[in-house]
């Protein structure tokens, strides 16, 4: 898969646009989910090979699922990493977190890269993702609206993000704003209100919910941990 840059060159994908199944029983439990199941297996040796590496490369690509831990990392991730039959891939962050696997607080997965595998793989699902991106469904309009601006029925494209992304769009936008609030939780001191609307939540209600669900604490907790570990560095 080739995606085509400006000035016509071209740079060859590292990756399928679908989910890189583990191999065991562990991993099949936590495959169960249907839109985990309904993506084709493909290319684990090369992400089990980049992610062993840290290889820069492939950063945003996709996202290595940890079964023991239930965390899911960028492939430079720093901690020490998990052995080869204890991992999962996911060609997106909101696939990994559909799984019920949550962001690693060390390597960020929300500043990962903005190069995920699912570009060019399907042109309706990249027009769909650079939509959501700009906050499509951040403002009151639904999946059906997304749909009907891109010409087909909102059944048809969850299906395709399904395919491609692993997780619905409604799934792949929250785990967006949550992406967001995260990175202004870490590097502002803004209140979490005021977060909450930035990062294109309807309420704070809604905001901390789905923090929650994604990391596991509420988005206090996570800013209250940061600040001992900056004092000491500085």
């Amino acid at each position: 898969m080739a995606t085509t840059l400006r000035g016509g060159t071209e740079r060859v994908s590292p990756l399928s646009d679908v989910i890189v199944r583990g191999a065991g029983r562990a991993t099949a439990r936590v495959l169960r989910s249907r839109a985990v199941k309904r993506a084709i297996a493909l290319d684990r040796r090369t992400c089990d090979r980049a992610r062993l590496a840290r290889d820069r490369r492939f950063d945003g690509w996709f996202f290595t699922g940890v079964l023991t831990t239930r965390i899911y990392c960028r492939p430079t991730c720093p901690v020490k990493p998990a052995r080869s039959r204890n991992v999962v891939f996911f060609p997106t962050a909101a696939a990994a977190e559909r799984a019920g696997f949550r962001p690693c607080l060390r390597c960020r997965p929300e500043t990962a890269p903005g190069t995920p595998a699912w570009q060019g793989a399907a042109a309706t699902v990249s027009r769909a993702m650079r939509l959501i991106e700009r906050g499509f469904l951040d403002e009151g309009q639904t999946v059906d609206d997304l749909a009907d601006t891109l010409g087909m029925t909102a059944r048809h494209l969850r299906r395709l993000f399904v395919r491609h992304a692993g997780a619905s769009p409604a799934a792949v936008a929250t785990t967006r704003r949550v992406q967001r609030a995260k990175v202004l939780v870490d590097e502002t001191t803004l209140p979490m209100g005021t977060i909450a609307f930035a990062a294109g939540f309807a309420s704070v209600r809604r905001f901390n919910a789905a923090f929650r669900s994604a990391y596991r604490r509420p988005p206090s907790a996570v800013r209250g941990a940061r600040r001992p570990r900056a004092a000491r560095l500085g």
